[in-house]
């Protein structure tokens, strides 16, 4: 009992002096980077606001969410806090200015976050059609894939193909240099990840799992999760340079070593640390690395920083 305590003392510790290693960064460097000042009059649009024209799909900043549809998983004030990573449906996450979702399913097509179960994908489908069908030329990455630890849905492809069909757009390694204007009217890149069965085909409606790539560090050390993804993003080409999508993102989750299991309290240590690393990204030179950033529990602030640096691109500026 004693080692175990002492162990949790010098864990709260850890965190503490990690917190504060962010805090000082900040203090010393502090947050501005191109575009920093910007703020989209529309975010719902903002992609539109951005002139479609210029707007080159590799050179977006897509402001992300991790495990978006947990606004509902599990069960309020029991299993709920263990598993939620965002409190807006994913509709209202789009409309706050999301642009990539990632969705978790198991076979039998609910949503879920390890074995926490929420709605079914039906709804997540809803959502997505209902502000594709608001908006002319927002454009969305949709990552579903199979839990880990779950089995595949059956013919998943065909249920993603028939659903969203006509707002697909097409696996094609083209696609990266083109403006929104030159995918439009197509609206989805739809990046499906089963475990076991077969992945998406080149030319085929549906993306494979190497088209979106991370690397995804599982702590709950600020600090070291920030200084991590600062490292594997300056070991990834110029956005201009691959054909793929990189996520970086700005969380840190439970682990099962430390009594705070909930996920908002612990995701709260990096959550303020957006704007810091955006400009760290400058300092350290691999800001033209960034592409897809992602956050739980998804805010204004996240979505205007990732515009902002998107304007600063089109207009030269960074």
């Amino acid at each position: 009992m004693g080692s175990q305590a002492s162990k949790q003392i010098e864990r709260r510790k850890a965190i503490h002096a990690e917190k504060k290693i962010l805090s000082d960064l900040e203090s010393s460097y502090g947050e501005d980077f191109p575009g920093s000042d910007y703020i989209p009059p529309d975010r719902k649009n903002w992609m539109s606001g951005l002139n479609p024209e210029k707007l080159h799909i590799n050179k977006i900043v897509w402001p992300g969410t991790h495990d978006s549809a947990t606004e509902k998983i599990g069960i309020p004030c029991i299993t709920r806090p263990f598993a939620q990573c965002q409190s807006l449906s994913v509709y209202h996450q789009l409309v706050r200015g999301t642009r990539v979702l990632d969705i978790r399913v198991q076979k039998d097509c609910r949503v879920c976050h390890g074995i926490l179960l929420t709605y079914s994908m039906d709804v997540v489908i809803k959502d997505v059609k209902k502000f594709l069908s608001e908006t002319e030329s927002e454009i969305i990455i949709l990552e579903v894939r199979t839990e880990f630890g779950h089995e595949d849905p059956p013919e998943f492809d065909k249920y993603l193909e028939e659903q969203l069909g006509e707002y697909l757009i097409p696996q094609d390694d083209k696609v990266f240099e083109k403006t929104i204007v030159e995918v439009l009217p197509k609206r989805v890149i739809c990046v499906w990840k089963p475990r076991k069965l077969e992945q998406p085909k080149a030319g085929s409606n549906l993306w494979s799992a190497g088209y979106l790539k991370d690397n995804w560090i599982n702590t709950d050390l600020p600090s070291t999760k920030f200084e991590s993804n600062l490292k594997h993003l300056s070991e990834q080409q110029p956005v201009t340079c691959r054909k793929y999508f990189y996520r970086v993102e700005n969380t840190v989750t439970p682990v099962p070593d430390n009594p705070i299991l909930c996920v908002k309290p612990v995701t709260q240590r990096i959550h303020g640390y957006n704007r810091l690393f955006i400009a760290q990204c400058f300092s350290k030179g691999c800001a033209d690395r960034l592409q897809v950033f992602s956050t739980d529990f998804i805010d204004e602030a996240f979505v205007d920083e990732c515009v902002g640096l998107t304007h600063a691109r089109i207009e030269g500026k960074a």
